[in-house]
């Protein structure tokens, strides 16, 4: 079956046709580094890695760029205007006493831990703001060139009426867009959806991040980066373009607006967007106190592994409710598998199973569908395929399931660990529990846990 996708720009699906089927271009828009990750956003970035991997499962070579905002995005976006308030680079610098540069170091350094931990392939670039000032001047002064950025007070902006098709991609025109916003349209725009391309620092104050421009002293406005690192890295038209369904609306409308009035050129064949992680069945916000990180995991418990499996369990454009039930769940259903697969000898190697690796490829092809993919997998691991054949399936669909289920294959338990076992047991028995517990502690410190079961017996599993 050919690789199809949901396209937000038709509204449909559709076969995937890259533009060289030798190479994928793949762009997604990364996070605003000003502080830590919410699991909010690594599920946009999870399902980037889902498609990463299920295009390089289908034989594409890919070249996936994932950038950085590190400067430019605006406070005022909350309220529906991302080109008022304060740049939170700028704010975070205030709040932390520390540099615009070294806030968002810090930043970018705990995202590619916790991007790490969730087993997410690297792109090929990560592209970081900053470091494109000149190439989104240049994108400027073209589009200045051909009539569609106009000056105010406050800096460069794009003129939305100039551009026919501005509001496809979400359904709305621009006329009726801004209709949400919570403040006061700038009275001295020609539009209520014109958008800065370049902000002018304050008179009365000195930034962190400014550069000199044709215009004066400024920074970019927070939809210029995209358009100039895509157009940089990967050409004037990409294959791909992802991201949270939140940035569908003005975000990436801007970024279709301003390079195609650029460049004469489509930008994006392929428009993907994944859904919202809710919270208790809400929405999730740090101003009501459940913006969860993978830190918060951590203290109760969880592996950002089961985080992974549970985004597994909605398709990437229908809502996941969060729920520290439901992750649980998704824990204990990880752990199954590795109980599974770790009482399986990796032995004499076999060829995986045709007919479910087809399956699987099949509702992976119809728009990344891992839920159902998960299914195979389960359903393919409770088949009577032999031991040999069902290792050699799992490991494949692991390439894209990517849940490191090769670490758990046939493991062997240390001596040291049984030993310890052995002993926690004896105190046991004998009812010298504050010693029963210290050695547990000791057991937990070297990766394993002890499971105490209803009939005086135990299991020993290595931990999530």
């Amino acid at each position: 079956m050919a690789m199809r996708v949901y396209n937000s720009l038709t509204r449909k699906v559709e076969d995937f046709r890259p533009s060289n089927p030798e190479m994928v271009t793949m762009y997604l828009c990364g996070p605003t580094v000003y502080n830590f990750i919410s699991i909010g956003n690594y599920r946009t970035y999870t399902f980037g890695d889902f498609v990463h991997r299920t295009l390089l499962l289908n034989d594409y070579k890919v070249k996936y760029v994932m950038n950085y905002t590190d400067v430019g995005h605006m406070t005022g976006d909350n309220l529906g205007d991302a080109d008022i308030g304060k740049d939170r680079l700028e704010a975070a610098a205030e709040r932390e006493g520390r540099s615009a540069r070294d806030i968002a170091d810090y930043y970018i350094n705990d995202f590619l831990k916790g991007y790490d931990r969730l087993n997410l392939l690297k792109p090929y670039k990560f592209t970081r703001a900053t470091e494109y000032i000149p190439d989104q001047i240049a994108l400027v002064r073209e589009l200045e060139r051909k009539g569609y950025a106009y000056r105010i007070a406050d800096g460069i902006y794009f003129d939305t009426s100039k551009f026919e098709k501005y509001g496809q991609l979400s359904g709305m025109t621009a006329e009726t867009i801004m209709e949400g916003a919570r403040v006061e349209p700038n009275p001295e725009k020609r539009n209520p959806a014109d958008f800065a391309l370049w902000k002018f620092s304050p008179k009365d104050e000195k930034r962190w991040q400014e550069w000199d421009s044709p215009w004066g002293v400024g920074f970019p406005g927070w939809h210029l980066e995209c358009s100039a690192m895509s157009m940089k890295e990967l050409g004037e038209t990409i294959d791909l373009h992802l991201g949270g369904e939140d940035l569908r609306m003005i975000h990436h409308q801007n970024e279709i607006a301003q390079s195609e009035c650029a460049s004469g050129k489509e930008f994006s064949k392929y428009w993907m967007h994944g859904a919202f992680l809710q919270v208790d069945g809400g929405r999730m916000g740090r101003s009501i106190g459940n913006q969860y990180t993978l830190t918060d995991l951590d203290e109760r418990g969880f592996d950002p592994l089961a985080l992974r499996y549970l985004f597994m369990t909605a398709h990437y454009r229908s809502p996941l409710n969060f729920t520290w039930e439901s992750l649980q769940n998704a824990q204990n259903s990880l752990k199954h598998l590795y109980d599974i697969l770790g009482g399986y000898k990796d032995a004499e190697k076999a060829m995986p199973s045709d007919r479910h690796i087809a399956n699987f490829m099949d509702v992976l092809n119809d728009d990344i569908n891992i839920p159902e993919a998960l299914a195979v997998c389960w359903e393919m691991l409770k088949s009577n395929l032999g031991e040999s054949v069902k290792l050699a399936t799992i490991l494949k669909m692991d390439k894209v399931l990517g849940l490191k289920l090769d670490d758990a294959i046939g493991y062997e338990i240390p001596q040291e660990v049984l030993d310890l076992v052995k002993t926690r047991t004896e105190y046991r028995k004998n009812g010298i529990w504050d010693k029963a517990d210290l050695v547990r502690h000791q057991i937990n410190d070297l990766g394993y846990s002890v499971e105490d079961l209803p009939d005086g017996k135990f299991k020993v599993r290595r931990k999530l």
